[in-house]
């Protein structure tokens, strides 16, 4: 069976697709996921010595200002800044098949009516090397801690919400309490950690306090997304698998009482959320046979179940677009104490509301600014915490003033 050639793993590619995998893959940068722009200094895509691709901006904020170097955020080497260099094959290739750009960045302006969206930042905390590329957070309990995981050389971090560091745990690695690579992260009622990592194709279970509980392997292709379900069960979204798994742990006697696929047709699942109030599960699926909407943007398809896991309502990306003045591109989600489904944009950096889905959704911005690219978020008493991936910091919003 033939495959289309160039980019790995996609098949039965039209030219508009190709276009738009292309802009995804090649023509935007991976630690902003800002498009690169030859006629923007700060855009400009810059070789590191080890040979990834940067924009200038970003090697910039992750340098040291007085050694002059940055360690890759993606191999890790040491690089230095005065080593860097133009990469004029990717500038050629966005002349190629980029003939025409707005001089304007390709994020849109922001309208008045978003940058009064109704949350104010109240502080954040974080930063390079506090926090390496940060995917998932969640609260412990109504305490005011914070449990992030991240690619350090601890792979869980535990803050409070002044941003006081409290203690981290699970070294890098595969073996026994180790984690290879951290995805997201859930906290149980019983204060029980647990932790996905694709890169060791498990789930990990930990104290508060970083002892290792339980490794559950078997069950998972590559598990991504966590929550806890209303019932306490865990929930786990399998990207590979296109499933949702419910299982039932006993942590005191470190053992599995029960595991099933709770929904099996879904196609590549990552972020997943269980609300507190009415029992609901949303799902946030990556489908990659579905033609890319205009502009090359990545297409995203939300689903709603009941507690019981039937569908209540589904609606995607380009939906959502048609119904607001800018481009909606979702990620991460959650719920809010109304059971108002919360969804994140990296793209535009925005925190959106989508209302009460079983009504149809009310597109609502409630975060505007102060954010580049929001990967998880989590709703703690009168506050909404978001991990922002473009700056690797935790930033904290609410409605009071600042």
């Amino acid at each position: 069976m033939d495959k289309s050639p160039g980019l790995p793993g996609c098949s039965y590619l039209n030219p508009e697709r190709t276009l738009g995998e292309i802009r995804i893959n090649l023509l935007e940068c991976k630690v902003c996921f800002e498009p690169f722009n030859s006629e923007q200094r700060g855009r400009r895509p810059q070789n590191l010595c080890c040979g990834h691709v940067l924009c200038l901006e970003c090697i910039t904020a992750l340098s040291h200002p007085l050694l002059g170097k940055l360690e890759c955020p993606f191999c890790r080497q040491l690089c230095s800044v005065d080593s860097t260099s133009p990469c004029q094959a990717l500038n050629d290739l966005q002349e190629l098949v980029l003939p025409w750009r707005p001089s304007s960045p390709d994020r849109p302006h922001r309208t008045s009516s978003l940058t009064r969206a109704a949350l104010q930042l109240q502080t954040s905390f974080g930063g390079w090397g506090t926090l390496i590329n940060p995917t998932g957070i969640a609260a412990l309990g109504s305490s005011g801690t914070l449990v992030i995981v991240h690619d350090g050389e601890k792979r869980v971090v535990v803050f409070s919400t002044l941003g006081r560091k409290l203690h981290s745990f699970g070294k890098r690695g595969k073996a026994v309490g180790e984690i290879c690579f951290p995805m997201d992260v859930a906290v149980t009622p019983a204060g029980c950690v647990v932790v996905t990592d694709p890169g060791d194709r498990a789930v990990k279970v930990f104290t508060s306090r970083g002892d290792h509980l339980i490794t559950i392997k078997d069950s998972f292709q590559l598990p991504w997304g966590v929550d806890i379900h209303i019932s306490g069960h865990l929930l786990v979204s399998d990207a590979q698998a296109g499933v949702l798994t419910r299982m039932k742990v006993d942590y005191s006697q470190r053992v599995i009482v029960e595991c099933h696929k709770a929904i099996s047709d879904l196609q590549c699942p990552r972020a997943v959320a269980c609300c507190r109030l009415t029992g609901n599960t949303a799902v946030m699926e990556h489908p990659t046979d579905v033609p890319h909407p205009a502009e090359g943007r990545p297409y995203r398809r939300l689903r709603v179940f009941t507690k019981d896991f039937h569908l209540i309502y589904q609606t995607d990306s380009f939906s959502l677009t048609l119904q607001s003045t800018v481009q909606l591109n979702m990620s991460a989600l959650s719920f809010d104490r109304d059971g108002a489904v919360i969804v994140t944009d990296p793209y535009q950096g925005f925190i959106w509301s989508l209302g009460k889905l079983e009504n149809g959704p009310v597109l609502t911005p409630i975060v505007g600014n102060h954010l580049i690219r929001p990967v998880s978020l989590v709703l703690l008493n009168d506050m909404l915490i978001t991990l922002d991936g473009g700056d690797h910091t935790v930033k904290i919003f609410s409605n009071k003033p600042e």
